[in-house]
């Protein structure tokens, strides 16, 4: 599994839509789901939540804290051709912290190895473990080694590292990506403590320059923020990256409009695909008018593709001249 680049599981983000376009504009880039629970997945409509296409190579992210639920859940991922499904350690909201998952499982690393245990034994694609540094004031490195200890002994090899504390009371999500300093040095020295075992950097990557630089130190870099506002940073970094000449952005929404259609004849709202579309065309004259209608438009019951036509009309310069 190519890890080098990828992009995070985010709420309310990269869901099946989102991760088309994405596909669009990177094709090595490993697409992260955003995170379903175990009961989600299995008291609900697991074909509805875990249907997706022209995304692979793709990772669903599973929450939860119950080894045989989540084994469970891993064979439906691998049932519906995901290839690799990710256990979330590392989330700090408050209904995740209800629910005693995600950032919450790295104050119990064995019960995250026994996780990691029935899911391995449960599938064949690879089952990896994203997680942060510490947790409240247990945010110490030998805190982050005996926690990433527990889960090497019980065979994981894959781990990705947001390089910052989660702080689970006091802080929103949204400042749990910003406040808590970052520290890569720890995943330096987690590398260099297991240096048979994989570990992406994730955390306030924003540009091609730090990842170009980061690369030369890690094995794999996971953006979240930066490409979701601005998309085509991936097919710029697919290029820098993988030496590939980048697509443009009309040939990259030329397609995902193909697929805006198609889904919308199975009864998809536009919204629900265009909103990933808002920073397609971030530092293009026009954008902003782009934005703006779209966001306007988009939400209404009898919107249509047309709405996303008609933003592009609002671009500022001939679509010839858009990279």
């Amino acid at each position: 599994m190519q890890r080098t680049l990828c992009v995070a599981p985010m709420m309310g983000c990269t869901d099946r839509h989102c991760r088309y376009l994405f596909r669009q504009l990177s094709a090595n880039a490993l697409l992260y789901s955003e995170m379903l629970t175990s009961g989600a997945l299995l008291h609900g409509d697991a074909e509805r939540l875990l249907e997706h296409t022209g995304d692979a190579p793709a990772v669903l992210q599973l929450g939860g804290s119950n080894p045989r639920e989540l084994a469970e859940a891993a064979k439906l991922v691998e049932q519906f051709g995901y290839q690799e499904v990710n256990l979330n350690c590392g989330c700090p909201s408050d209904r995740v912290q209800q629910g005693g998952i995600g950032a919450c499982l790295m104050g119990d690393p064995s019960l995250v190895a026994e996780c990691y245990t029935a899911m391995s034994e449960a599938v064949n694609i690879p089952v990896t473990i994203k997680s942060r540094i510490g947790i409240d004031d247990q945010d110490d490195y030998p805190f982050f080694s005996d926690f990433v200890r527990h889960i090497y002994d019980a065979g994981c090899r894959h781990f990705q590292v947001h390089a910052r504390k989660a702080v689970l009371s006091g802080l929103s999500p949204k400042e749990n990506r910003e406040i808590p300093p970052l520290k890569y040095d720890y995943v330096r020295q987690i590398q260099a403590e297991f240096p048979d075992t994989e570990f992406v950097l994730n955390g306030g990557i924003k540009t091609v320059e730090e990842v170009v630089q980061l690369l030369q130190h890690f094995p794999g870099v996971m953006l979240g923020r930066a490409p979701y506002h601005n998309p085509y940073l991936l097919a710029e970094l697919e290029s820098a990256i993988f030496k590939t000449k980048p697509v443009d952005r009309i040939t990259a929404l030329a397609a995902y409009r193909d697929y805006m259609i198609e889904q919308e004849a199975k009864g998809t709202h536009v919204k629900h695909m265009a909103k990933h579309l808002l920073g397609l065309f971030t530092g293009i004259p026009g954008a902003r008018a782009f934005r703006r209608h779209l966001s306007t438009h988009m939400y209404r019951d009898d919107a249509k593709v047309s709405v996303v036509d008609d933003a592009v009309d609002l671009l500022q310069q001939p679509l010839s001249d858009v990279s």
